[in-house]
């Protein structure tokens, strides 16, 4: 990389937005079901990707699947008009004097979305498509989110990443990078992951390492680059008591007759304008804590350090209203507050040659940085499960015809998604991921006996079966 005083602002921020949706398409509505999926798209993806800029995100190919599958872009934008801006103006007739500017809101951003999902031909993944011209790197993950050190076998390994490229490379192009499901890493999965030509993924080793250590990134001994997520940073946001928590937020629980989100975090009315001032505030907040980091870390090593902030995109907009309003803060003042945003394909090129050896540690971001969440006494059913039938598709994948195969392959995949367990593991979302789970291993078993179709046939179109007919 060149000296650090020939670029502008005091070191690099690498903002990384996890765009992931478990497989709802086709299983159920409300309150667990396609419901899901399209708020995220209505509330997150679409203000998202309107604003986006100097940054990477992740398409999961699970998300891609659903929004690409027959009929979804009609019942979307069905679902937009009827169940969220009808609803919302409902409101307006109805709401009291102090909640009317909260309804007023609410309608402006459902009519703001149908602009944006129209303009994109009414394909969010057309949208995601068309950030890549400012300076947006999307990146894949494996096929549906499994997470990746859990599982059985090699073959079943190079199937979810096999397939998760393909399908990448569809519909977006290649791509150097990959996410790795939940952060989730074990040492010796860098050699999977140069095997099939991924040059960098993002890590979090903040259980095994403190103060400034992830501001630069590592490189494994088998060639791929390790970008290590700063979770302090991410901490601002993600804490408990961090930036979304702010009492004049609009409470992502509370609604209105009509399903609307009226009322603030603390109880009273909410208001729209000082919400977005607020947000601005702490974008400002946010970037002068990032140059004071990278400052620090300048002073310490004589480097230019790299931020690698890594959060699910799903938290700006569905879960944080005001989430996309700070974004667009943070992008729109970075440079004046001596910072420099970057997507990881500059920072791969800028920050590898002096990346840093250092041995990485198995981890996660879920939980105690560990595996307990999708591997633990709690969910230990679904997790031997899914390993199980692992071995057995593996075992019989070569004896059955082609279409049957598939189909049970197919269902092996979206056993595998890490969705499930974390669901069930925090209790989200009552016996809906449980059953998810049990019902696709149980029609993998019939698909290993007869060949009637599946309910899957959207999910991982790009699927290879070389992986498991490779001796």
């Amino acid at each position: 990389m060149s000296e650090g005083k020939t670029l502008p602002g005091a070191g690099d921020l690498a903002i990384v937005l996890h765009s992931h949706m478990p497989y709802v398409e086709g299983f159920g509505t409300y309150p667990f079901g396609e419901e899901w999926l399209f708020d995220a798209v209505i509330r997150s993806h679409l203000p998202v990707l309107e604003i986006a800029r100097d940054l990477t995100m992740t398409v999961t190919p699970v998300l891609a699947d659903q929004l690409e599958a027959e009929g979804v872009s009609e019942r979307l934008a069905g679902f937009l008009q009827e169940f969220r801006l009808g609803a919302a103006r409902r409101d307006v007739e109805t709401a009291d004097p102090d909640h009317v500017p909260a309804t007023r809101a609410e309608v402006d951003r459902y009519e703001k979305a149908a602009v944006l999902l129209e303009r994109a031909g009414g394909s969010p993944l057309a949208a995601f498509a068309a950030v890549r011209d400012r300076n947006v790197s999307l990146i894949p993950s494996s096929a549906t989110h499994a997470v990746l050190p859990l599982l059985a076998t090699r073959a079943g390994l190079d199937l979810q990443i096999d397939a998760g490229l393909a399908s990448h490379r569809r519909r977006f192009g290649p791509s150097s990078g990959f996410w790795l499901p939940e952060c989730a890493y074990r040492p010796g999965l860098e050699d999977a992951l140069a095997r099939h030509r991924i040059e960098w993924f993002c890590v979090d080793q903040s259980r095994h390492e403190s103060g400034d250590a992830a501001l630069a990134p590592v490189r494994t001994p088998a060639g791929p680059l390790a970008f290590t997520i700063d979770w302090p940073a991410i901490s601002w946001l993600w804490d408990m008591s961090g930036y979304p928590s702010w009492g004049g937020y609009l409470d992502f629980h509370r609604l209105s007759m009509n399903g609307v989100r009226l009322f603030a975090i603390d109880g009273g009315p909410y208001e729209p304008e000082a919400a977005r001032q607020r947000a601005d505030r702490q974008a400002g907040e946010f970037l002068d804590s990032v140059r004071e980091r990278l400052e620090e870390y300048r002073q310490r090593t004589g480097q230019r350090g790299l931020m690698t902030f890594a959060i699910d995109t799903e938290l700006l907009g569905h879960w944080w209203s005001e989430g996309p309003d700070w974004l667009a803060a943070v992008l729109d003042q970075a440079g004046e507050r001596g910072v420099r945003a970057v997507n990881l394909e500059q920072a791969a090129r800028e920050h590898g040659p002096s990346a840093r050896q250092s041995s990485l540690k198995a981890s996660t971001w879920g939980e105690a940085k560990d595996f307990h969440t999708w591997d633990s006494p709690a969910v230990a059913d679904l997790a031997w499960a899914s390993r199980g039938l692992e071995l057995r598709v593996g075992e019989a994948i070569g004896s059955l015809p082609r279409e049957q195969a598939e189909r049970a392959v197919r269902e092996l995949l979206m056993v595998q998604s890490s969705d499930w367990a974390f669901l069930d593991h925090r209790g989200q979302a009552g016996d809906y991921p449980f059953e998810r789970a049990t019902g696709h291993a149980e029609s993998a078993f019939e698909a290993l006996q007869s060949p009637i179709g599946s309910r899957l046939r959207g999910l991982a179109p790009d699927l290879s079966l070389t992986p498991f007919l490779t001796p």
